[in-house]
């Protein structure tokens, strides 16, 4: 008897990932205050980019209805909500839970990578690891360190050592948090670490199971392949989590032949559903958690104008796809809040109307007590 055979796959287009994965990410609308909360959101979301203090405020403006800063930081102050290297070794901002539960999955997709890094340059020659952790666990958890603090007080121990990679060993060999009144909205502040079980006052629970951080990860970025989550979190490995997971997922290929997983009742909206402008920060997750980027940077040559050396722009997106660079300035003397764009082609004149309308409500919800807002389009990249 022949072999029954098997109906493909559906094939998934740019337009429609597109539009699947701004539905997940809450761009195709602002969500409304009474469907969700900030810390909701933060860990539907899985964590949102903190390389720098406004990036997660940004993001957030972008997707809710009516935020305000202080939204983001009251839970952060009442430690709520934390700044932690997770994620492919980058600070990101998490509920206190997923800062417990995912540091020690994500472990062996970062921060063990950049340890080993610093390690094969010799920086660390003759340093006995468990004792250095040891060591700075008792020193942060005496006091919030800041990096160099800790750098010092380490080279008291390892004279002949690299003085850098001392502290930075430490902040890979240990989950440390960035406590306030850093990454508090219109405060200032030195990044101070100390351990995330001290800072919270409780110890943490079972992490992180890898399956179930698959499942969170395609709720928040599918449909998406094994390469894709491989990118997104910086683990290797992970496609047998992805055939145990296979009976109850739904499976696509994307126009190029990839094969990608989803969850079967996850949004997938038709691929003309209108996308509006949004203005998102640098290092938005949007556009960092895929291994195929084409989902949203539908020109190659797009991606490379979102960064000057190793530092990106905020960018915007025009009909859900990546379409120019943006800056927030703001005249205290003034009291003038303007924010310029650059889009990297001309819009038309109904797409520059969308985009000075979302610009004006950016403005709102990220300067609501300036005087007067302006909004231009000109020259971001210098």
């Amino acid at each position: 008897m022949a072999p029954k055979a098997t109906t493909p796959p559906p094939v998934l287009d740019d337009r429609a990932l597109n539009r699947a994965v701004l539905a997940r990410q809450l761009l195709l609308r602002r969500v409304p205050r009474s469907e969700t909360t900030v810390e909701q959101a933060v860990g539907r979301l899985v964590g949102l980019q903190a390389q720098n203090v406004r990036p997660p405020y940004y993001a957030l403006a972008a997707r809710l209805a009516d935020f305000a800063p202080a939204e983001l930081s009251e839970p952060m102050a009442d430690r709520r909500i934390v700044r932690i290297v997770t994620l492919r070794s980058t600070i990101h901002t998490h509920t206190a839970d997923d800062a417990l539960a995912l540091r020690p999955l994500l472990q062996a997709g970062g921060p063990d990578r950049e340890l080993k890094a610093f390690r094969a340059r010799g920086g660390l020659d003759g340093v006995d690891l468990d004792r250095l952790a040891a060591i700075a666990r008792e020193l942060v958890e005496a006091e919030p360190r800041t990096m160099k603090e800790l750098r010092d007080a380490l080279l008291a121990h390892w004279p002949d050592a690299d003085p850098p990679s001392l502290s930075v060993a430490a902040r890979c060999l240990l989950p440390l948090v960035q406590t306030t009144p850093r990454g508090l909205w219109g405060r200032s502040g030195q990044v101070r670490l100390t351990t995330v079980t001290h800072w919270l006052g409780r110890e943490p629970g079972p992490p992180a199971s890898l399956d179930d951080t698959v499942l969170r990860y395609l709720a928040a970025f599918g449909p998406a392949s094994v390469k894709d989550f491989q990118s997104w979190s910086g683990l290797t490995r992970t496609r047998d989590a992805f055939e145990r997971l296979r009976p109850g997922l739904a499976v696509f290929r994307s126009e190029y032949g990839a094969e990608l997983f989803d969850l079967p009742e996850a949004p997938r909206p038709a691929a003309d559903t209108p996308a509006p402008p949004r203005f998102l920060p640098e290092y938005d997750n949007l556009l960092l958690s895929h291994a195929d980027r084409r989902r949203v940077v539908a020109d190659d040559r797009h991606a490379g104008l979102t960064w000057k050396g190793n530092q990106s722009y905020p960018v915007f997106l025009v009909d859900g796809f990546l379409a120019g660079v943006w800056r927030l300035d703001e005249d205290p003397k003034t009291g003038t809040a303007a924010l310029m764009m650059e889009p990297f082609a001309e819009p038309s004149a109904e797409r520059r109307a969308e985009l000075a309308e979302e610009a004006e409500r950016t403005l709102a919800l990220l300067a609501p007590g300036s005087a007067a807002y302006d909004v231009r389009f000109g020259t971001v990249r210098g």
